[in-house]
């Protein structure tokens, strides 16, 4: 173990690293807020401590010799490690804040309408709700934990299955499609108005999982928001193909029914994911615990599909 008493100087430490990255006292001077000339004195005393040129003097210019090269990388991620910690243990004494990242439909259509629960069980939790489509880093962005909707490989975090997902037809009660006929059947479809919600979304696996060889619509509107295509759908505007955690509001209301006894199961799912050192935050442990209780209440009383099957690939 290294004897700490001959670590040198922090001070010096920290003038040299931001001297090395700026490459220029004066810059390293406004960033620690000292004068270049403490800057220059404090690396001068970390040479004379070292017993070797950190840097080339050439008037007022300088540059990093090899030595110093290598010096300073070990220090950059020697401070970096340092500022960490301290921060995490900062967040712990600061008044309780909770930064959730989650998809644009599951935030707005699972998670906001359940989450006044969470936040009357805990008064002193501050939560913030981010949506979003792009993947966030959790430490760069300071999110505390992450809902998202994929395959479950995400590198640097603590990923954890919440639940799987499926998708099927809604439609309005009353939709009859274009010849006035009501919809028992799949291949009732034939003649009904097909809502995308996305251009990368595609009907080709349901209809393959119902037996039906139907072309993929085309012409018909598409509207890159959930909420607005389901909303097309209640208005009798056509047949969506929703997921079911994200069409369970108007199928609660009645607003829009589920159509036939087929779903096919998402090859995506929604995972819970956080920093390994999340769940030493209080207010991470609470939310974690009660999201997995709150989703596995939301499958026991919604009319979660029973048989279902996996088809091909739908992209995210």
């Amino acid at each position: 173990m290294a004897d700490l008493r001959k670590l040198p100087n922090l001070a010096a430490l920290r003038a040299f690293d931001a001297a090395a990255r700026h490459g220029c006292f004066s810059r390293a001077a406004e960033e620690v807020h000292v004068t270049p000339g403490a800057i220059s004195h404090q690396v001068r005393a970390l040479e004379e401590d070292l017993g070797l040129q950190l840097f080339h003097r050439h008037g007022k210019r300088i540059s990093i010799t090899e030595t110093g090269e290598r010096f300073a990388a070990t220090i950059r991620k020697a401070l970096g490690e340092i500022a960490q910690a301290a921060d995490h243990l900062r967040s712990q004494t600061r008044q309780q804040r909770l930064v959730i990242s989650a998809t644009p439909s599951f935030a707005s259509r699972w998670l906001a309408p359940r989450l006044w629960k969470f936040i009357d069980v805990h008064p002193e939790i501050e939560v913030v709700l981010q949506s979003g489509s792009h993947l966030v880093d959790l430490r760069l962005d300071g999110v505390d934990i992450g809902i998202r909707f994929g395959r479950g490989q995400y590198a640097g975090v603590v990923t954890e299955k919440l639940s799987e997902d499926y998708y099927y037809p809604v439609a309005a009660p009353g939709y009859r499609g274009k010849q006035n006929k009501k919809l028992v059947r799949p291949a009732d479809l034939v003649h009904c108005t097909l809502l995308r919600m996305d251009t990368r979304e595609s009907w080709q696996p349901w209809l393959a999982l119902a037996g039906l060889d139907l072309p993929e619509p085309r012409g018909t509107l598409v509207v890159e928001d959930s909420s607005l295509t389901l909303r097309h759908a209640v208005e009798g505007k056509g047949v969506a193909l929703s997921r079911h955690t994200i069409a369970w509001q108007e199928i609660a209301s009645g607003t829009l029914v589920r159509l036939f006894d087929v779903a096919q199961l998402c090859e995506e799912a929604h995972y819970l994911v956080h920093l390994p050192e999340g769940l030493e935050k209080p207010g991470v442990a609470a939310f974690r615990k009660w999201i997995v209780e709150e989703m596995r209440q939301f499958q026991a009383q919604s009319e979660w599909p029973g048989t279902v099957q996996k088809t091909s690939t739908r992209k995210k």
